[in-house]
C-alpha cells in the first residue's frame, strides 16, 4: 500500500462562498484544513464533473495532500467522495476507479435516498 506522503507547506483556508455552475448554486465553506464543497444534488454534481479528468483529479489530490487539505464533495448535505490528505483512497474507490478520492458509500446511499423522497413529494404535489 502507498503512504500518504507528509506535508510539506499546510496550508489553513477560511471562506464562505457561493459559485454557479450552470444552474445550479454550490455553497464552498471551510472549517481551516477542510472544505465542503455542496451541490443541491447529485445531478448537479454530475453536470459540475462533466470534464473533470482522473489526471486532474490525481493532481489536485497531490496539491490538496502536500498542502495537508481535505475537500468533501457533498449532494444534498451529505459527504458523497473527500479527495486530499485526510481523505486515501479504499478498496470500494478503486474497485469504482474514482481514486484517488475517497468514496464515501453511506454518504452516496442517503443522497440517493434524498433525491428519490424529493421525486416522490414533486410527484404527490402534482397530483394534488
Amino acid at each position: 500500500m502507498t503512504e500518504t506522503p507528509k506535508p510539506r507547506a499546510p496550508l489553513t483556508v477560511t471562506t464562505d462562498l457561493e459559485i454557479t455552475v450552470g444552474t445550479a448554486r454550490i455553497d464552498v465553506r471551510s472549517t481551516g484544513d477542510r472544505l465542503f464543497v455542496d451541490f443541491p444534488s447529485l445531478g448537479a454534481l454530475s453536470r459540475a464533473k462533466g470534464g473533470l479528468s482522473r489526471r486532474r483529479v490525481e493532481g489536485i489530490s497531490a496539491l490538496l495532500a502536500t498542502s495537508d487539505l481535505t475537500v468533501e464533495i457533498r449532494a444534498r448535505d451529505r459527504t458523497v467522495f473527500a479527495v486530499g490528505a485526510d481523505a486515501p483512497a479504499g478498496p470500494v474507490s478503486r474497485w469504482a476507479g474514482t481514486a484517488p478520492a475517497q468514496v464515501r458509500v453511506l454518504g452516496l446511499l442517503a443522497a440517493v435516498g434524498q433525491e428519490l423522497a424529493s421525486g416522490v413529494r414533486v410527484i404527490r404535489d402534482l397530483l394534488r
